[in-house]
């Protein structure tokens, strides 16, 4: 039975353990390990009855999978909530498992990806909305790495700048909201900060603090949205922001400039805001066009566009935005936004509308959706 004929079993897989028990995200995930086994052993010793062998090789990956993310949760439990100052705990195997999956046989993408979804419990849609690709082309990545490391002894872990992108993503989606993991980033990185001494480690370190620090006061009631510049910043961690500008300065200090000691240095000029007209936007700017110096990122540059609209007029961050792609994530809510600044309420309400339909969370889209709301009553009275 070749690979093809072995996906036709899928669909049938997948129902035995939904049946069984098992959700359907997490049923597709089991087959998909179980087919990349059957494709690894199969050639040797082919089973006499495949499908049986399919759903009984599921269901064991099911559970297995299941009970490593009841590990993973048992250990977010004991973070409780916020993140101690100081150095971390001993190294866990959870850090040793972030660097093997960074195996030297899969590419640094491939890497992030399967790092991700087996060890940092994120789902491959997730995953793709942090790489701004469709689901469908993560989830190819995804069982190419699966494929790739089948049966490879993990004895060459990966590099560290690979684990930094992992602990990266891993803590964005727990810092959006969606899933509670901003806490282990945090804990995993001190450890590795505490095991390494690299200045890009301290400058993710300093940033996750920086951030997590505002982390209180980013929703309102009900889970609504709190743009930075209306927040109360007098529920922002000073404790935090302290121990993040001082790992920061720490790291700038070695002059071996990195892109997470770049974004931190942002995060920080923010923190030093006491209030957001005292911003120091300029400053923000030229962190900015180090950050798209060393990476070239499209998100950089778009948020750079915004930093360029506070700095010298809505006008001149227009003119930076006119150089980006309208498809890139969240480029229609900075038009939106800039629109309104230069004057325009007509097209900013529409660009407002335009992006909460577009947007990739719910929070998110009731912001922009009450941002439209009030431009369009403003226009009626």
């Amino acid at each position: 039975m070749d690979e093809a004929e072995l996906r036709t079993l899928t669909p049938t897989v997948i129902g035995i353990l939904v049946r069984r028990g098992a959700d359907f995200a997490a049923a597709e995930d089991a087959v998909q390990d179980a087919l990349v086994e059957a494709v690894r052993v199969w050639a040797d010793d082919p089973p006499r009855d495949p499908k049986g062998w399919l759903v009984t090789v599921a269901w064991r990956k099911f559970l297995d999978a299941a009970r490593a993310d009841a590990s993973r949760r048992h250990r977010e439990e004991r973070v409780e909530g916020e993140p101690l100052p100081g150095p971390g705990e001993a190294v866990d195997d959870t850090l040793q498992l972030y660097f093997l999956c960074g195996h030297p046989s899969l590419t640094p993408a491939s890497a992030v990806a399967l790092t991700l979804r087996a060890v940092g419990g994120l789902t491959t849609r997730q995953i793709a909305q942090a790489y701004l690709v469709p689901e469908a082309t993560m989830a190819q990545r995804i069982s190419r790495a699966k494929r790739t490391v089948a049966g490879v002894r993990f004895n060459q872990p990966g590099d560290v700048a690979t684990v930094l992108r992992v602990l990266y993503l891993v803590f964005n989606e727990g810092y959006s909201g969606d899933v509670d993991l901003a806490g282990e980033a945090i804990r995993l990185t001190r450890q590795l900060a505490a095991r390494i001494d690299h200045q890009e480690v301290a400058g993710l370190l300093a940033l996750m603090l920086l951030h997590h620090a505002r982390r209180p006061a980013r929703t309102g009631p009900g889970g609504r949205l709190v743009p930075l510049a209306e927040q109360d910043r007098s529920l922002w961690d000073t404790r935090l922001i302290a121990e993040g500008v001082d790992v920061l300065q720490t790291a700038l200090a070695r002059d071996r400039l990195g892109e997470f000691q770049a974004q931190a240095a942002i995060a920080a000029l923010h923190a030093d805001a006491r209030k957001a007209e005292e911003t120091d936007w300029v400053q923000i700017v030229e962190w900015y066009d180090e950050l798209v110096r060393l990476t070239g990122s499209p998100v950089a540059r778009l948020n750079r566009a915004v930093a360029v609209g506070e700095a010298d007029g809505p006008r001149a961050g227009l003119a930076a935005l006119a150089g980006l792609d309208p498809a890139l994530p969240r480029y229609v809510a900075v038009e939106a936004y800039l629109r309104e600044r230069d004057g325009d309420p007509v097209t900013a309400a529409r660009l407002y509308a335009e992006a909460a339909r577009a947007a990739a969370s719910l929070p998110e889209c009731e912001h922009l959706t009450r941002q439209a709301a009030r431009l369009n009553g403003r226009l009626r009275g």
